[in-house]
């Protein structure tokens, strides 16, 4: 496996790369609508962005101050490698040294699995998010 690097970046100067990441995961291919995908919180919130040995971003999520982490895509090409995973324990870690008790997110439903894997627990009923089957799910970080 490559060596990959997690950084944080926030929306103010990483803005093209996020976007970069996140328009061809979530607008293209999953027909996420680009106004429900970019939204008011990305200017506010923390950022990660994974990049392969060649500095290439191909990787990103946000956390909100409430803790409520998404929007997490990596590039079709750079998936099941481990990527996501190592971009959830960075924000985990985040939220340690931010104080938070709770870690939230809306799990598009394929993906359950991966987050129960990283200790989140679902509740509540399945429900549509931009057209697609997300639970709720929720662990202390």
């Amino acid at each position: 496996m490559s060596a990959i690097t997690i950084t944080q970046a926030t929306w103010h100067t990483d803005e093209q790369i996020i976007k970069s990441i996140r328009m061809p995961v979530f607008v293209e291919e999953q027909n996420v609508p680009f106004d429900i995908d970019f939204d008011h919180n990305d200017a506010s919130a923390i950022h990660w962005l994974a990049r392969n040995e060649q500095g290439r971003a191909i990787g990103t999520a946000r956390m909100l101050s409430d803790g409520h982490f998404g929007r997490m895509a990596v590039l079709k090409e750079s998936r099941n490698k481990g990527i996501g995973r190592q971009i959830m324990q960075a924000a985990l870690e985040y939220a340690v040294h931010a104080g938070m008790e709770t870690v939230y997110l809306n799990a598009q439903l394929h993906a359950r699995a991966f987050y129960e894997r990283l200790g989140f627990s679902p509740y509540g009923d399945v429900f549509l998010e931009a057209n697609i089957e997300h639970i709720a799910m929720a662990r202390r970080p």
